[in-house]
């Protein structure tokens, strides 16, 4: 598999998504570790079998991309943690109307602090992604880190922000498999003073060091916070 452009498996994974930011695709977050697991993984395999989806899951490669941070002015890729960090990454926009967005990014956000409370932050990497460059400017950014508790004083958190809105259709679709058609912009909708809405795919993604994918939080925005931030320290300690 090639690290840095993933050609999803001929399978899909079953959808709905509505406006906004919400949407869920079939999949499970649990894990039963019971079972022989991956030689590369820490995690047993997951409860749902997601390896006919067209995303990376469980023991497979994570794709990786370089994109700009505007927060941290320096471009980061995914690839430079392998060997350091474990990485929790997420895909949002600051505009989100209905929660989606937020309920993800505060999932990293309460990892970030337990790996800060437990001194593992130096082996922890926590990437967000927007996939809405018009408005999500380095001041917007901002402003949606600040409000939700971003710790920058830890030095584990970038925002990535692709240069164009084909860039980041191009990065969600061909790098990560994830359907294009997510990344539809939506003018009719019920919602005050925003623009345009998403019907975007609530994915959170757990990778290990090693840059093996341990976990498909496929409806991220609803898996325990405990349960992450367990799986988390799990495969940090390896």
């Amino acid at each position: 598999m090639d690290r840095r452009t993933y050609l999803g498996a001929a399978g899909t994974v079953g959808l709905t998504s509505i406006a906004g930011c919400l949407g869920e695709a079939l999949g499970g977050n649990g894990n039963d570790d019971g079972d022989a697991g991956h030689p590369d993984t820490v995690l047993g395999p997951p409860e749902t079998d997601l390896s006919e989806a067209t995303h990376p899951s469980y023991g497979d490669e994570y794709p990786s991309v370089t994109l700009p941070d505007p927060l941290s002015d320096e471009t980061v890729s995914v690839e430079q943690f392998e060997g350091d960090r474990t990485v929790l990454m997420t895909f949002i926009y600051t505009n989100c109307p209905d929660g989606m967005c937020p309920a993800l990014t505060l999932r990293l956000q309460r990892a970030q602090k337990a790996a800060v409370e437990n001194g593992y932050e130096d082996e922890a990497e926590f990437l967000t992604m927007t996939f809405d460059p018009e408005r999500d400017t380095a001041e917007q950014l901002r402003t949606f880190a600040d409000r939700r508790s971003v710790d920058y004083d830890a030095d584990n958190w970038h925002f990535l922000r692709p240069e164009s809105y084909e860039t980041a259709q191009s990065v969600i679709g061909e790098t990560y498999g994830l359907p294009e058609e997510s990344l539809e912009k939506n003018y009719d909708h019920d919602y005050e003073n925003v623009e345009y809405t998403f019907p975007h795919l609530p994915y959170i993604f757990l990778v290990n060091e090693a840059g093996i994918v341990e976990r498909v939080y496929v409806r991220g925005h609803a898996v325990e916070v405990s349960r992450l931030i367990d799986d988390f320290e799990t495969v940090v300690n390896g």
